[in-house]
């Protein structure tokens, strides 16, 4: 992830990566009352022999609403739906890499968890690779959610591929 990276919001527009931390930390930080939840996932789509990836960060304030901000990388080569299933993981996990460290000194709010959302289930063909791709992100220090816990990648993404 780049820092000249855009990212789009339907509530505050285009904003580069540089930016986003900012926007996150404020929203969480503006009601100190409350829980919240930071979201990364990835979901992509096969189109013509490439793919399209795209990632979010959702910041969730726990039983009122949120906001989100959406990445888009197209043109992806990708071999089949292990590989795309990887690709989106680790897009995934890049994002919250560069994320959580700048969050980590902007967040002075006791109540948020951070979570990595994979578009991985029990159901389907995805089921046998939910060890491994699981076992990534938690070996990286995240928490893991799976189908249909994981809305971040399976809805608020998939919305924009």
């Amino acid at each position: 992830m780049s820092c000249d990276d855009l990212f789009i919001s339907p509530s505050k527009g285009n904003l580069k990566f540089s930016d986003l931390s900012g926007e996150v930390a404020d929203f969480v930080n503006e009601d100190r009352e409350k829980k919240y939840s930071v979201i990364v996932g990835t979901d992509s789509e096969q189109r013509n022999g490439t793919a399209e990836f795209v990632s979010v960060v959702v910041v969730h304030r726990i039983g009122c609403h949120g906001r989100y901000f959406w990445h888009k990388k197209k043109g992806i080569k990708t071999y089949n739906l292990r590989d795309r299933i990887y690709k989106e993981a680790n897009y995934s996990l890049d994002l919250a890499q560069n994320l959580i460290g700048d969050l980590k000194e902007k967040i002075q709010h006791p109540h948020y968890g951070f979570e990595i959302h994979v578009d991985v289930g029990e159901n389907g063909p995805t089921k046998e690779m939910i060890k491994e791709v699981v076992g990534m992100i938690k070996g990286n220090g995240f928490e893991a959610k799976i189908k249909p816990e994981s809305w971040g990648a399976t809805k608020v993404a998939d919305k924009h591929v």
